[in-house]
């Protein structure tokens, strides 16, 4: 049997230790959480708003499909893309996307500089690496991506409007109808605890596969697509988990 995959879970429980060590100086930390939130959060932001869009659009039409000729009010389309949006469109597609895109360029950067022993020379000079490199890189994460998913869930809505008011489907007094029939304020409590959690998730994986990376290109090349893959199969465990929790 294979136990690698408990080794690597060990000695990524292990590690955080280091990562969450005193800083030894805070400007440091500081300048490299705002150019962080800058690469995270506005470099993602194209991507996002256009798949957001596709997501509420695609949405309404595949529901139209299959309430047509139904007994149900049009409005409730409305309603359910509301909530599909909120509850599990806009934190887990969100998060996947951020997991190809910003995961796999934590992994490069950070693997990068392990290769060139940047990493080493910073040790020698007595800088806790593991801290600086990637606390913050999560720190960065779990302030922007909530503020992603929250963006991401409005325009998806909003791409839902597009795809259904204009084209005839139903009307906007319908559709705005339904948008405000049924609001549950714990889905988007439900909605913010997924992103903070994929946010930890995209960014402290592909961070571990990076620093530990060992070998030369093909390895870091490796180790980008192990950072994106199992990013990805932990979000969607931790999707199940947290909707098994919450919905209890």
């Amino acid at each position: 049997m294979n136990f690698s995959y408990l080794e690597h879970f060990g000695k990524y429980i292990l590690w955080h230790k280091r990562i969450y060590s005193r800083p030894e100086n805070m400007r440091m930390y500081y300048k490299e959480l705002i150019r962080q939130l800058d690469d995270i959060g506005v470099g993602s932001l194209p991507i996002i708003a256009l798949i957001s869009v596709f997501l509420g659009a695609v949405t309404v039409i595949q529901f139209y499909y299959q309430m047509e000729g139904t007994l149900i009010p049009p409005y409730y389309i409305g309603y359910i893309v509301r909530d599909m949006t909120i509850i599990e469109l806009a934190p887990t597609f969100t998060c996947l996307v951020l997991a190809g895109k910003v995961g796999s360029n934590i992994a490069s950067e950070i693997g990068g500089m392990r290769q060139k022993e940047h990493i080493d020379a910073m040790e020698m000079m007595g800088v806790n690496t593991s801290a600086y490199l990637v606390t913050p890189k999560i720190l960065a994460a779990l302030l922007i991506i909530p503020i992603l998913v929250s963006m991401s869930a409005v325009i998806s809505i909003m791409g839902g409007y597009l795809a259904s008011v204009p084209t005839g489907l139903f009307t906007a007094a319908e559709y705005i109808q339904g948008l405000r029939s049924f609001f549950i304020p714990y889905n988007v409590v439900m909605m913010f605890v997924k992103a903070i959690v994929f946010a930890y998730i995209l960014t402290s994986v592909p961070a571990y596969q990076g620093y530990f990376v060992k070998g030369g290109s093909i390895e870091l090349g490796k180790a980008s697509t192990r950072a994106v893959v199992y990013s990805d199969i932990l979000i969607l465990l931790a999707d199940y988990l947290i909707a098994l929790v919450l919905t209890a």
